[in-house]
């Protein structure tokens, strides 16, 4: 299985790669990204259209003659229209989250932005999200970008990873140690 991912994480590599050049070369890859991002949230948004894309049932013809509805209701066209439309002709349609995720570190490392995984337990209000912002660019410079996830798991307290660096100041994660103390003492 890990190799497996690591397949599909280089092909996903490579056509997003291509992607980015072909946006940077027209000065689209902000629309590009924004398209892609489109694309990728009605896939996790729609549990039929996931199944779709990850499907071996659908042969490359009939996904393309599904996908080009879909794209023109969303509103998505152009290089973006036509890269969703290649991957589906070529049956790479079930790694185009990853290519999307690919495109997204592209796009990043070229703005010279840093993206910053927030995990909280409940959505924050806005004056505590912009608080987490800050703090953010307090570390880690002025382009900062925050994805929010919410994990009810975590119980409370914020789990923040910068690239490699994480810190973890869940009250899950304290409560864990608590519990490996009490196994110590007792």
């Amino acid at each position: 299985m890990a190799q497996e991912n690591t397949i599909v994480s280089g092909m996903a590599g490579r056509y997003a790669g291509a992607l980015f050049e072909l946006a940077k070369e027209a000065g689209r890859i902000d629309a590009v990204l924004r398209d892609l991002e489109t694309f990728d949230a009605m896939i996790a948004g729609n549990p039929d259209l996931e199944r779709f894309v990850k499907s071996p049932v659908f042969g490359a013809e009939e996904q393309v003659r599904a996908i080009a509805p879909v794209l023109d209701k969303s509103g998505i066209t152009g290089l973006s229209a036509n890269f969703l439309k290649l991957i589906a002709s070529k049956r790479r349609l079930f790694a185009v989250r990853d290519m999307v995720r690919a495109y997204r570190t592209l796009s990043d490392d070229a703005a010279g932005v840093v993206r910053a995984q927030v995990t909280v337990a409940e959505k924050p209000s806005e004056t505590v999200l912009d608080g987490i912002r800050q703090a953010l660019k307090d570390v880690a410079g002025d382009k900062v970008a925050v994805d929010l996830r919410i994990d009810p798991a975590i119980i409370g307290g914020i789990v923040v990873k910068v690239g490699s660096k994480m810190v973890d100041a869940s009250l899950r994660t304290k409560l864990n140690g608590i519990r490996t103390a009490m196994k110590e003492v007792g």
